[in-house]
């Protein structure tokens, strides 16, 4: 298999904190790779140096064949990668003075110089496809928590990413509209989407993973098949942090 992600030795800091500690990892094509620990243990800064929203100091990073140098000092690798890795964050961020299928169409047109029409046919399918096909005159304030999220989704979609990074998509939503997100999420894995995923829904990682990383304060101590991380976790470190989140 081919792989989408490498790191190798990857540093991150913010000032004298060391976010990031020696990370070596690699995410296979077609491979959902979920990514869990406490907060404040490097998941999202991890996800975040994939694309280039966060700039790591050492190691090497490597993204659909193209090398992230340290420190952004590769535009033209982060200008390519930005258009073959779409992103889901915590918060929706969609432009609340667009309508839904406009905020699904901006992307396209703007960076892949896609025609109107062309877009527009996109965001419909799109829109279907994460089961939200009625919203489609509808501004962001008109929908729910997890419709918006949906729409996000879809938005990311529309630049038919190579990979999906997913930053804790359904922390910010009311429990009962959880669910429809990790749907539309399911249902991108079994088409084969690449993902990486930080998320809290361990229930949803044990289902969907490839593979699950377990992060303790800036290292990987612990990774493999969903049933051995959640079954048979090795390191104490894990052991712990399950016996916390798995009793609620």
């Amino acid at each position: 298999m081919t792989n989408i992600v490498t790191m190798q030795g990857l540093n991150k800091y913010f000032g004298d904190l060391h976010v990031l500690k020696d990370i070596d990892l690699t995410v296979e094509q077609g491979e959902v790779v979920v990514i869990i620990g406490a907060s404040g243990s490097g998941k999202s800064t991890l996800i975040r140096c994939v694309n280039g929203l966060e700039e790591y100091e050492s190691g090497q990073l490597t993204v659909d064949g193209e090398h992230l140098a340290p420190k952004g000092s590769n535009p033209k690798a982060l200008a390519t990668i930005r258009k073959e890795v779409g992103m889901v964050f915590q918060q929706f961020n969609l432009f609340p003075h667009l309508t839904v299928q406009r905020n699904i169409m901006l992307a396209p047109m703007k960076v892949k110089a896609t025609d109107a029409a062309t877009a527009a046919g996109t965001a419909k399918k799109l829109l279907d496809r994460v089961g939200i096909g009625s919203q489609a005159d509808k501004y962001p304030s008109q929908l729910s928590g997890g419709q918006q999220q949906r729409v996000a989704i879809a938005r990311a979609l529309a630049m038919e990413p190579r990979l999906m990074l997913f930053d804790e998509p359904t922390s910010a939503l009311d429990p009962e509209m959880i669910g429809e997100v990790l749907d539309v999420m399911r249902e991108l894995a079994k088409e084969g989407m690449t993902m990486m995923v930080v998320t809290h829904e361990m229930g949803f990682a044990r289902e969907v993973a490839d593979r699950v990383i377990y992060i303790h304060e800036g290292q990987i101590v612990e990774e493999g098949k969903p049933e051995a991380v959640f079954d048979n976790p090795q390191n104490e470190r894990t052991q712990s942090f399950l016996s916390r989140v798995l009793k609620h």
